[in-house]
């Protein structure tokens, strides 16, 4: 809970913040927690480099991985169903250079570039966001699917790569209003 996280060396935390014991987080001086936040069991967090902004009113699901190096941001009332990974580092696949934490970076080409996900996104579960991606105001990422550019505003993807399918309503910006009202 919020009150016991408070001492625990966040670069800052809000109010009613509950993160699960079984979750492991590395660099808690680079993250900060707005208010409202839950995190589930067993969501790994890398943040020894880099950076995590969580916003308000965030939900991260169970057995996520974040890996902070490039830097995560995550806006208000983002959610993220279980075993979402996202990556704001990366190797390089394609054989020309080493790759693995092993390995002195001068012998790797690694990607590292920000990932930020705009008011309202939600993610679904087992998908998989890669480094130098923006997901767009009020955009759903259905299930098992993997982001490898940037997706624009309120639509629905889905797909491996993740492709637009169509729409998405922007009526959940009335709830917002009424929630942030009372």
């Amino acid at each position: 809970m919020s009150e016991e996280l408070v001492n625990m060396g966040f670069r800052s935390i809000g109010k009613n913040v509950k993160i699960a014991k079984s979750c492991t987080i590395v660099g808690l001086e680079n993250i900060s927690i707005g208010c409202n936040v839950q995190i589930d069991e067993n969501v790994f967090i890398a943040a020894n480099k880099g950076y995590l902004d969580i916003g308000n009113h965030v939900h991260i699901g169970g057995a996520c991985h974040l890996n902070c190096a490039g830097g995560i941001k995550l806006a208000d009332f983002c959610g993220l169903s279980q075993g979402v990974r996202i990556y704001s580092v990366s190797d390089d696949y394609t054989g020309y250079s080493l790759t693995n934490t092993t390995v002195p970076d001068i012998y790797k080409n690694i990607a590292i570039s920000p990932v930020n996900l705009e008011r309202h996104v939600l993610i679904g579960s087992g998908s998989v966001v890669l480094p130098g991606v923006t997901i767009g105001l009020g955009s759903a990422v259905g299930a098992l699917s993997l982001v490898t550019m940037s997706l624009d505003a309120w639509g629905i993807y889905l797909g491996t790569p993740a492709k637009r399918l169509k729409a998405r309503s922007k009526k959940m910006l009335e709830y917002e209003t009424f929630l942030l009202e009372e």
